[in-house]
């Protein structure tokens, strides 16, 4: 009989941003997958619904209220953690935002902001999970980054855009320092899903939706539920050989020159 490599029965989840987007599909994924899971996030009524929608695939799931850009409450999200189940076997750090600002604008607060809730914070749940894992002899960490990690996007993102370039080295450090103990460390790298927030942009801005879709040769934005497969990929057995990688989720964006036209943009 062959063992399914991608099979997450017994396996405990965390996921931030689980109310909604990517951190709810991330948490469904793993679900289906047969993982159960704590999902966290500052929208408890969403992340309830989320845990009500695993608790349909016969899986376990607690939602918790927890800001993770706070280390204050990230210890006792993990106490609870280890009272309800004992262990951690996947971490995927996706909550967090970050603030438009030109360069000349942007103020030392909001600027300290987004690294607390992007670097700091997703390092503490890192080193709590991790401690974890190392104890375990096993375990897998994704962090969301964005393709703000590797180039620059402009129109006001300098500050989300340092933050995401630290959690790319972040990935890689860690993935350094752990992977021989059993701890894989990876990181995601989306370019446009849609969120709420986008599509407000994207409706105050007429031009910006053909923007995006010049530079993705797919021809459309991402949605959320595209992170599902790399999500149990990263999660499972399947990987067990991949670590500090930075995987793009990004439709071809990442890969054409900067001079080149998307296919479906091309005259006949």
């Amino acid at each position: 009989m062959t063992t399914n490599p991608f099979d997450l029965s017994g396996r405990v989840a965390m996921v931030s941003g689980a109310a909604s987007g990517m951190g709810q599909a991330m948490s469904l994924a793993v679900a289906e997958a047969g993982a159960d899971l704590v999902l966290v996030d500052i929208n408890h009524a969403g992340a309830r619904i989320t845990a009500q929608q695993i608790a349909q695939l016969g899986r376990r799931a607690i939602a918790v209220d927890c800001d993770v850009s706070d280390p204050a409450q990230i210890t006792p999200l993990f106490e609870q953690l280890d009272q309800q189940f004992g262990r951690i076997d996947f971490l995927g750090n996706v909550a967090g935002q970050g603030v438009l600002a030109s360069p000349t604008e942007l103020t030392l607060p909001q600027l300290e902001g987004v690294l607390q809730q992007l670097v700091v914070g997703r390092f503490f749940m890192c080193q709590q999970a991790g401690r974890r894992m190392l104890s375990q002899g096993r375990g897998s960490i994704v962090n969301i980054g964005s393709l703000a990690s590797t180039t620059a996007l402009g129109r006001s993102h300098i500050a989300y855009s340092m933050a995401m370039g630290a959690v790319i080295q972040m990935t890689r450090e860690l993935s350094t320092e752990w992977s021989a103990s059993g701890v894989r460390v990876n990181a995601i790298l989306p370019a446009q899903v849609t969120n709420p927030g986008l599509l407000k942009r994207m409706a105050a801005d007429p031009t910006l939706h053909q923007q995006f879709l010049s530079g993705i040769p797919a021809g459309r934005m991402g949605n959320p539920e595209d992170i599902k497969g790399l999500s149990v990929l990263l999660a499972s057995d399947a990987s067990s050989w991949i670590t500090g990688a930075l995987i793009p989720m990004d439709g071809g964006n990442t890969a054409m020159n900067a001079g080149g036209t998307p296919g479906h943009l091309q005259s006949d």
